[in-house]
């Protein structure tokens, strides 16, 4: 295996079979001996409901079964500022598609590619035209590889929702995150 590393980050809030599904087809498409999963304790772009050691902890066990994986807390709430601390040499970024369509919004788009590749993820239904213009409107879009993972209908607030409505999960994340969340009593006063 080469010394590629890839980045993944997320609120997880809480992490699910999509986030395991993406992350293992990542390590294979781009050949992965690291995959640095990074927590984000404070998302800019979104609210969360849980602390950032509560959801750093459920990444701890969803994670565990892949390998490569390394779980930590990220403090960033911005990826350039995540990357320029990580100091990596040309590592992979991991996002979806519809963060690559908002990606000429982010923070520094242009020094995220300077400090990173990006592979995005794509499922059927993607429009692949609408990424190409995207990935066309970049200073650096050589940088940009798009791959493809098995779709999985499955949302970080999908979960939170049917915990609040008191619907089994056990098919949406892994078990030990199931029973962790259940243990602590997560997502139920909705």
């Amino acid at each position: 295996m080469s010394e590629a590393v890839g980045i993944f980050g997320g609120a997880f809030d809480p992490p699910h079979n999509g986030h395991l599904a993406l992350a293992g087809e990542a390590i294979d498409h781009f050949r992965l001996s690291r995959l640095l999963v990074r927590v984000v304790a404070d998302p800019g772009h979104k609210e969360v409901e849980t602390a950032p050691e509560v959801r750093l902890a459920l990444a701890e066990l969803a994670f565990a079964m892949l390998d490569e994986a390394e779980v930590a807390l990220d403090g960033f709430a911005r990826t350039v500022d995540s990357l320029e601390a990580l100091d990596l040499a040309d590592p992979v970024l991991l996002i979806g598609a519809d963060e690559l369509a908002a990606f000429p919004n982010w923070t520094r788009p242009e020094r995220v590619l300077e400090l990173a590749r990006i592979g995005a993820a794509t499922r059927p239904g993607n429009d692949l035209r609408d990424l190409e213009r995207v990935i066309g409107s970049l200073p650096r879009p050589e940088r940009i590889e798009l791959f493809p993972i098995t779709p999985h209908a499955i949302s970080s607030s999908g979960i939170r929702e049917r915990i609040g409505l008191e619907l089994p999960i056990d098919e949406l994340v892994p078990a030990a995150v199931a029973a962790e969340i259940d243990r602590l009593g997560l997502y139920r006063a909705r």
